[in-house]
Formats: structure tokens, sequence, C-alpha cells
């Protein structure tokens, strides 16, 4: 495979990261967070292809729950977290409740790229190479969703953070029920 199709199944797979980033845009989050969550979801999408090229086909087998199902059960605890937190944003900036919601929103969005790294390593892809170019274009649109997502914030105040959470709601509810 070329880099030119590497690229393509970087930007379908960076979509998820950059429509849930503009959700999270809308909590007025600080610019440090911003970098940070971008930083840390491009390195959760060159990890999973990795980690999906080693572990292969057997673990996803022997899974109770298929990927899609975990991505939109972690969908819906995410925006449920969002939408009873939206009482409290008013015009202060928010940040994420730790570590752990930052690394659930990384993984949430990168469960695609562990599927899809046991699919390349079927095909005796480079694995790293893969991992580079999916990082980079994943933390790339995770940086582009979250300003887009403060614009809206700053433009509609705490109803984009509402309707952002419902948003991801529904997006969870499709994950969780689309097998």
């Amino acid at each position: 495979m070329d880099l030119l199709h590497l690229i393509l199944i970087g930007f379908s797979l960076s979509m998820d990261a950059f429509s849930l980033s503009m959700i999270y845009g809308t909590l007025n989050l600080e610019r440090k967070t911003m970098h940070f969550l971008s930083l840390l979801v491009g390195i959760f999408h060159f990890v999973m292809p990795l980690i999906g090229g080693f572990i292969g086909s057997f673990f996803l087998s022997s899974l109770f729950l298929h990927p899609e199902h975990l991505a939109g059960i972690i969908f819906l605890v995410l925006a449920l977290e969002m939408l009873f937190n939206s009482k409290e944003l008013g015009e202060k900036k928010a940040s994420f409740a730790g570590i752990s919601q930052a690394i659930l929103f990384a993984f949430s969005v990168s469960l695609d790229s562990f599927s899809v790294g046991i699919g390349l390593s079927l095909d005796h892809e480079n694995m790293l190479l893969c991992g580079v170019v999916f990082s980079i274009i994943s933390a790339g649109f995770t940086q582009i969703g979250l300003k887009f997502g403060k614009k809206l914030s700053l433009k509609f105040g705490k109803i984009a953070n509402i309707i952002g959470s419902i948003l991801l709601f529904l997006l969870g509810l499709q994950y969780l029920f689309s097998f």
C-alpha cells in the first residue's frame, strides 16, 4: 500500500476524532488542554494500530463486546458527564475531570484504528509508518475540531455544550446499535 492510501485511511480514521473534538470544544477548554488532547489522540492513533497488528484477530474474536459497541458505551458515558457538568460552565473555562477522562476520550476515538491495525497487519504493511501517518492526521483533526467547537461555544454559549452533549449521546447510540 502506498503513502497516499495510508493518508486516506488516516483521514477516514480521524473523522470521529474531529466530530467528537468539535463537541468537546464547546466546553470552552483552555488552550493547554486542547493541545494535550490533540497530542493524546495522536499518541493513541499511533499505538492502537500497532497493538491491533500485534494482537491480531484472535483478541477481537474472543472479545465479548464488539469495538464499536465499546465506543458507543464510552460515548454515552461522556455525553452524560458533559450534560451534567454543563450547568457549571457559565463563562469559565472548563477542564476535563482529570487525566482519566482525557484518556477515555482519546481511547474512544482510537478504537477504530485498532481494528484497522489488525487488517493492515494481515496485509504485511509497515505498521510504524501507518502509526505515524494516523497519529499526525488525527492530532491535527482533533486540534481543528476543538478550535471549531470553541468558536461555536463562544458564539452560542452554554446551548452549544448542551447540543454537543446530545449529539455525542446520539453518536453513542449509533455506535451501540450499529451491529
